[in-house]
């Protein structure tokens, strides 16, 4: 399948092409009681039900590196699977940086009737161009490219957009465009927000996966042309661009970021790259797919949340999932597989067939410490209210506000905390998943300071964005806060559920694009600008508001809640280098008192 391809030869390519770039970037709502878990929304009776239909065409016609050439004159290859059998038929356009011939057809949906058109997107795999991830001529060519494949022969004129990753995002940047013949979209665990939800989360550098994500488009791109063989001229133009390239693009976003440049501020470069500065012009039915774990656990649901006030017909389905097992364990909960899901989309909106897809519940999620996915009303939940709890002397985390007299806690700010924790694991994609250690925060919180409240004695539900307010001072001139919440079982071992993380001169937050519940700042916005950093005096008491990313989980009765403060989250995210000399060997204070009562809001469901 076409995700197991990603899955089985992408780790290879990952680790191959992280080495291969690495040696040329030297050189150049809530805590409540629960609800029972079911696969009905009973405000609206809305329901999941199985679906899939028989094959149709037991075999299907390949023509491989078909030649489609873009209105510059770059020639973009394609790989075209058609249903043996007479047309014409609905097409579903994949568009991949990550080789064609890695990320290839899907039986599934061939076999069902539809053509598959997967084409290397400028400057990757077989095609020619410069590759700048995004960029607004990448761009264009998708507009282009759903036009091609609306006009062929063996086309019924409509065309469906589909893939994981890089290939949901993309959908987004060409449904935008509002091409001719476009359909419907699927994008399955797609970025919203490229600065906040990926590149720069809270200030400071993803290293855990920008790296492996450009070494893996680097390594794919290196791979020869299929066509070699018969186009040698052409495939050695192609090779020769894209190894060139790898000074440019590549490295040269790397290390902008690390250094303190354009790419480590918020501002045209990731503008560009933010499917949610695109949404309001996408006018066809999504059907979105997020992971409670995945890179881009924040923006799913934002763009979710932007198409249903649009008025677009939109669905959200949020798994258990890291970015490298999107879709593992359905079916489940009558929720079925995403290929399923996937057909009952396109069978609707791009072959036209009478399927209910209106019956599917808007929003479905997996609940955390529960095991099940729920269907929600709402996102964030409808039923969600905003709690505090406090962070106080004695490791406690309590509802109750501080005293007067309570003492402060000191953190030694040091740049590879994190290792072994669940945000290891989430920020390369699962790969680091394999350690146990992974699984289980309580190494890592041998270097931070934990707040956990006592066992709770009935089941509480947290749904939707979490934010932390935290009063500290550094001896430094720089700080970072690395905030996580998890669940701690009777046994001691903690479960990381969510993290957030801020610098502390990124702490300016502007309230006009924040999201507020019950009164209280929910999910806190930073402008993240070089016009907006604030200077941090040693001494000075800061009060830092961090973005919590959602999540959906149940502490379990006789389960705590902790959460704990550390001073970096390696290897996911790392300073720029002006910050990080700056910040190392200060020391943080963190004041919890009457005066500076630092707090954690979490939506909890009653």
């Amino acid at each position: 399948m076409h995700k197991k391809r990603f899955q089985a030869g992408g780790i290879l390519l990952v680790m191959i092409g992280f080495i291969f770039l690495t040696a040329f970037s030297l050189t150049g709502t809530p805590i409540g009681e629960e609800t029972q878990t079911t696969s009905i929304d009973t405000t609206t009776n809305k329901k999941w039900e199985s679906y899939d239909r028989p094959e149709e065409y037991q075999s299907y016609i390949t023509e491989k590196d078909v030649f489609i050439t873009m209105r510059d004159g770059v020639i973009l290859t394609a790989d075209v699977y058609r249903p043996d059998g007479p047309g014409p038929f609905p097409v579903i356009l994949t568009q991949t940086p990550y080789n064609k011939n890695v990320n290839g057809v899907n039986e599934y949906f061939v076999k069902r009737g539809y053509v598959q058109v997967v084409v290397d997107v400028r400057g990757t795999g077989s095609s020619q161009g410069t590759w700048e991830s995004f960029g607004i001529a990448e761009q264009q060519d998708g507009k282009e490219l759903v036009e091609w494949a609306a006009s062929q022969a063996w086309s019924s004129g409509k065309v469906g957009l589909y893939g994981a990753s890089y290939m949901a995002i993309n959908q987004f940047f060409t449904a935008a465009q509002q091409p001719k013949g476009l359909a419907a979209m699927f994008p399955i665990v797609p970025m919203g927000d490229s600065y906040r939800d990926i590149v720069m989360s809270g200030g400071l550098v993803n290293t855990g996966f920008i790296p492996l994500w450009l070494g893996l488009v680097t390594g794919t791109g290196l791979l020869p042309p299929s066509y070699t063989l018969t186009d040698p001229v052409q495939a050695a133009g192609v090779l020769i661009n894209h190894a060139g390239q790898i000074s440019g693009f590549q490295t040269n976003t790397l290390t902008s970021a690390l250094t303190g440049g354009e790419v480590a501020y918020d501002g045209p470069f990731s503008w560009q790259r933010s499917p949610l500065l695109v949404a309001d012009k996408v006018k066809v039915p999504a059907f979105i797919t997020g992971g409670l774990h995945d890179i881009f656990q924040r923006g799913e649901p934002l763009l979710f949340e932007k198409l249903k006030a649009n008025g677009v017909k939109t669905k959200l389905l949020i798994g258990n999932w890291t970015h490298g097992d999107f879709g593992s364990g359905l079916p489940a909960d009558n929720v079925p597989t995403l290929d399923q899901i996937a057909l009952k989309w396109f069978d609707k909106y791009v072959k036209g067939m009478n399927v209910d897809v209106e019956g599917i519940p808007d929003i479905t999620q997996f609940v955390l410490g529960d095991g099940h996915f729920e269907v929600q009303p709402g996102w964030p939940h409808a039923k969600a209210q905003a709690e505090k709890y406090y962070l106080r002397s004695g490791n406690l985390l309590t509802k109750d506000t501080p005293s007067m007299i309570e003492g402060p806690d000191l953190m030694l700010q040091q740049p590879v905390n994190g290792i072994c924790s669940g945000s290891a694991s989430q920020w390369t994609m699962g790969i680091l998943g394999v350690f146990p250690c992974t699984k289980d925060n309580r190494l890592t919180e041998t270097t931070e300071v934990t707040y956990t409240t006592p066992p709770v004695n009935q089941d509480v539900r947290i749904s939707g964005p979490i934010a932390a307010r935290i009063y500290v001072s550094t001896t430094a001139k720089e700080a970072v806060l690395s905030v996580r919440v998890t669940d701690v079982a009777p046994d001691g071992a903690s479960s990381e559920l969510t993290a957030g993380w801020l610098a502390a001169s990124h702490r300016a937050v502007d309230k006009s694009k924040s999201r507020f519940l019950n009164g209280e700042n929910i999910q806190p916005w930073h402008p993240f600008t070089t016009e907006a950093v604030q200077a941090v005096v040693p001494g000075e008491v800061m009060e830092l508001n961090i973005e919590i990313f959602p999540t959906n989980a149940q502490i379990k009765d006789g389960h705590r809640l902790r959460v704990s403060v550390g001073p970096s989250d390696f290897p996911h995210s790392l300073s720029t280098t002006p910050m990080l000399l700056n910040q190392l060997g200060g020391v943080v204070t963190i004041l919890h008192n009457s005066q500076y009562p630092s707090y954690v809001t979490l939506p909890i469901v009653k």
